[in-house]
């Protein structure tokens, strides 16, 4: 997805320069209810296939693991990784660096980093998922859940991924894919766009939020295509695993 100066804000187009800052906006307003809309929105089951991307990535007990997760704000990823990989230090196991570009995420997050006492092996970082702070070759997997449709320019982000990957070190993508199951889809279809913008107006006070996290899914590529994106990007051994009907998109791919 090359960059032309244009995007798309759910099915509104807008100048690349203008996404950011509208999906940080996004972010700020629903941060502290983000977890409990997604548990409502997807009925829990954003939790299993949060588990079913940590299962896939089977972080090693024992030696230094180090994971970036992406857009992760509110560390559920994180803290399912930490926890996978087995009791850890800041210097030993599995340490995993939340890398999201709202501080209001990265606050709710380590906030319950501390709740759980986690916060000497999840640290959070404010990071573009365009420009990571983080060293070339430096992690072992990098992850991102339900981020990377709101990234301005993806094609940019995967490069990134791939450069602080070491040589052996693992991607692995969730996102929200599109439903080809007949009947299926358009039941799908009216609960995007009816059901869920009515949780967000009377669990978050916001419907306007949610209505572009529906439309944003719908603008994201097919996973053929996004899998030939990861590929484009210098990633290795790509592949997709579509789960819950097609609702959703499990992609794995190396650093080779």
């Amino acid at each position: 997805m090359p960059d032309t100066g244009e995007t798309h804000f759910g099915f509104r187009t807008v100048d690349l320069a203008d996404k950011q800052g509208m999906v940080d906006e996004v972010f700020q307003r629903v941060a502290r209810r983000y977890d409990l809309m997604n548990d409502l929105m997807s009925g829990g089951l954003h939790r299993f296939w949060k588990d079913a991307m940590v299962a896939m990535l089977n972080p090693p007990r024992g030696g230094r693991y180090a994971v970036v997760d992406v857009a992760g704000g509110t560390g559920d990823v994180a803290f399912r990784i930490a926890e996978a990989g087995g009791p850890g230090t800041a210097a030993i196991g599995t340490n995993v660096t939340v890398c999201d570009i709202s501080p209001d995420m990265l606050a709710v997050g380590q906030e319950r980093a501390r709740t759980r006492g986690l916060d000497g092996v999840v640290r959070f970082a404010a990071g573009n998922a365009e420009a990571l702070p983080l060293a070339d070759r430096s992690q072992d997997a990098c992850t991102i859940a339900f981020g990377i449709r709101n990234v301005p320019r993806i094609d940019v982000a995967l490069a990134e991924f791939h450069r602080v990957l070491r040589p052996g070190g693992r991607f692995l993508c969730l996102e929200f894919s599109t439903v080809d199951v007949p009947g299926l889809d358009r039941l799908y279809d009216l609960y995007s766009f009816n059901v869920i913008p009515a949780l967000g107006r009377a669990v978050a006070g916001d419907a306007e939020s949610y209505r572009y996290l529906v439309e944003s899914i719908r603008r994201f590529p097919r996973p053929q295509a996004f899998a030939d994106m990861i590929t484009a990007a210098g990633f290795r051994r790509t592949s997709f695993r579509l789960l819950t009907g097609g609702v959703v998109a499990l992609h794995s791919a190396w650093r080779l």
